[in-house]
């Protein structure tokens, strides 16, 4: 059984880790401040949660697997409204997208 727990556990550290690795390269290749907030997100959500399971997985059952599990509902509660409030934000200050039409440049106005 101590064989299933590490497998498992491990399983969830390196795909939060390769998930945390290949957001922060999206987070350099992509254009625009909309483009980086969707892969800093993404990132953020399932990578740190990922990796607070397979840490919650290791533990087992005590008093440190529930506040990781409380600490994982958090960080899936807050960091999708924490990304939609910024996205907002910068929308309502008039921060454009870049689009396909613009030819690559993106405007402030």
């Amino acid at each position: 059984m101590q064989l299933v727990t590490d497998i498992l556990s491990w399983f969830f550290l390196l795909s939060g880790g390769f998930a945390v690795i290949v957001g922060s390269f999206g987070l350099m290749r992509f254009p625009d401040f909309y483009t980086r907030l969707h892969a800093a997100g993404i990132t953020d959500t399932f990578g740190a949660a990922a990796i607070l399971i397979g840490l919650s997985v290791q533990a087992g059952l005590s008093l440190v697997t529930v506040k990781l599990v409380l600490i994982t509902l958090f960080i899936l509660l807050t960091s999708p409204t924490s990304t939609h409030a910024l996205a907002k934000s910068a929308l309502h200050g008039q921060l454009k997208p870049l689009l396909k039409e613009d030819g690559g440049a993106s405007s402030n106005t």
